[in-house]
């Protein structure tokens, strides 16, 4: 269909839904949401479920904060029940404590999600969460691998009680329970704040000076931590400043959030100030679409575990580049949410309707929406097209004639496919002729073609649309799944052969790429 036509059909529907309505219509669902605490990621998931409540456009959202205090929080759900809401959604604050709240509003026939934080309860309609277990595992074999099995550990843990601070304090301990030259020195109590990991670290009795890792089960507490050690290395370096620098640079440190955004987790791995952090997902708009689901009557999941990820330096610079535009689009939208809110609110008060203004408004944001997906699709279509392209690509298949241009360092004019398919060939022959080194970077590719970092950085993403490091990735993952058909050697073995410094590593992407565990491949 023709872009003018869909225009104009969308205009017309617009301006007809306008035309059949001269008032702002009541909300259809009252939602609850009990939210046990308030922090950036609070604050990033909220502004989620406010967008979400308003493409559901009959949804209101009753908003109540706790500021971790069990008893304000049951206080504030019975009082939300007693405002006459049609769903509840609850971030209990500690486990038991805030079920019977929970029992009340179940018993009195009120839809209950509790997501991210668990619940004594039974008494729950659907429970949506991240793997707090595995990302304590994850973390576990990260840090292992880090120290070569080998070393003093530090974690700082979350609230007490609260389920995820006991699931990633359980997921971590049982991975290192595979490394028994690995010790976790002390598990220091911390409440998420970054307050709480300064002073946990602060008050610690023990000597830091042999801690060769510290994980905090949150980034903030991490951050926290890292102040308390550069605080005790500056006091113990003060006659010989010499050695400060090398000791604050040595620290090694990791967290779980990897937020988005201005000293988010991303941004602190990808400048080095934390050695890794995992993606703990906030996903508000996909709260709101399960509630719309159970309200409406539709099938849902009654227990939903969302998709997480580790960050690490060799993809936070991507994560946080995609996570940037996504934030910049979200904003935008949400201006216009606001503007189109504010000028409804004219409306009823004035009794003056204006629709063609309130068409532009809405079309703006339709056409917004409608070209930030098709630019996402049109993006992974041409990365996952080029990479198959790349790494299936057969001698045969190389021009064997090279431009002038192909020669040098110039830059590869786009209309040269010689050129250009060469430049590709050379390329894969690099990554695969060092394949086996875990510690291969973009400078060293860049080396051996005779190229800078950003001039092999740019032609590979311009020719590709992917970067180095995520074709890299991609030809270890096509080499892995190689040996797994070929030999019989074991997917830990196979790991390391294939560059990967932590075998679970090579198990979470093999498993995001190919669908399936190592394992299963030759089952």
């Amino acid at each position: 269909m023709p872009k003018r036509s869909l225009i104009a059909i969308t205009l017309l529907f617009i301006l007809l839904t306008a035309l059949t309505s001269c008032t702002r219509q009541k909300p259809h669902y009252v939602i609850g949401v009990s939210q046990c605490s308030e922090d950036i990621w609070r604050e990033k998931q909220n502004a989620e479920l406010r967008m979400g409540a308003y493409l559901q456009g009959d949804v209101e959202l009753r908003f109540a904060v706790a500021y971790d205090s069990d008893q304000r929080q049951v206080q504030q759900i019975d009082s939300l029940v007693a405002t006459g809401i049609d769903l509840l959604i609850v971030a209990p604050n500690q486990m038991a404590t805030i079920s019977p709240a929970i029992d009340r509003a179940y018993d009195k026939g009120i839809p209950v999600i509790v997501f991210e934080r668990k619940t004594s309860s039974k008494k729950y309609t659907a429970f949506i969460s991240a793997d707090n277990y595995e990302m304590g595992r994850v973390m576990g074999e990260y840090i292992a691998g880090q120290l070569h099995g080998k070393g003093r550990v530090m974690e700082i843990m979350g609230l007490k009680g609260s389920s995820p601070a006991i699931e990633r304090h359980n997921g971590f301990a049982d991975a290192l329970k595979d490394y028994p030259d690995i010790t976790i020195i002390a598990s220091l109590q911390g409440d998420w704040t970054e307050e709480s990991g300064y002073e946990a670290v602060k008050d610690y009795q023990g000597d830091l000076s042999h801690t060769d890792f510290v994980f905090g089960q949150n980034d903030r507490m991490a951050m926290g931590a890292r102040k308390a050690i550069i605080e005790q290395i500056e006091k113990q370096t003060a006659d010989n400043p010499g050695l400060r620098q090398p000791l604050i640079k040595g620290l090694q440190i990791c967290g779980i959030d990897g937020l988005p955004g201005e000293n988010g987790g991303i941004q602190l791995v990808r400048d080095s100030i934390l050695d890794a952090s995992y993606i703990y997902p906030t996903h508000g708009d996909q709260l709101i679409q399960l509630a719309a689901d159970i309200l409406d009557g539709k099938p849902y999941e009654k227990e939903t575990l969302m998709m997480s990820a580790l960050v690490t330096r060799d993809n936070a610079r991507v994560l946080l580049m995609q996570n940037e535009e996504i934030m910049r689009q979200s904003a935008y939208l949400d201006q216009l949410h606001s503007r189109a809110d504010n000028y409804l609110k004219q409306l009823d008060t004035q009794h003056v309707i204006n629709w063609m203004a309130v068409g532009v408004i809405v079309l703006l944001l339709v056409t917004m929406i409608l070209f930030y997906l098709y630019y996402l699709k049109k993006i992974a279509m041409q990365r996952e097209h080029v990479v198959n392209t790349l790494w299936n690509m057969k001698q045969e298949d190389i021009p064997q004639t090279m431009p002038e241009t192909a020669e040098s360092n110039e830059e590869i004019p786009e209309d040269e496919p010689v050129a250009v398919s060469l430049f590709i060939a050379r390329f894969k022959e690099a990554v695969e002729a060092r394949l086996d080194e875990s510690e291969l970077s973009v400078e060293d590719l860049a080396a051996d073609m005779n190229l800078s970092r950003v001039q092999l950085y740019r032609k590979v993403k311009s020719f590709t649309g992917s970067t180095p490091v995520e074709l890299l990735r991609t030809a270890r993952l096509k080499r892995g799944y190689q040996l797994l058909m070929t030999t019989d050697k074991s997917v830990s073995e196979i790991a390391y052969l294939v560059g990967f410094s932590a075998p679970s590593y090579f198990t979470k992407c093999f498993k995001e790429e190919y669908g399936q565990l190592p394992g299963d491949i030759r089952k």
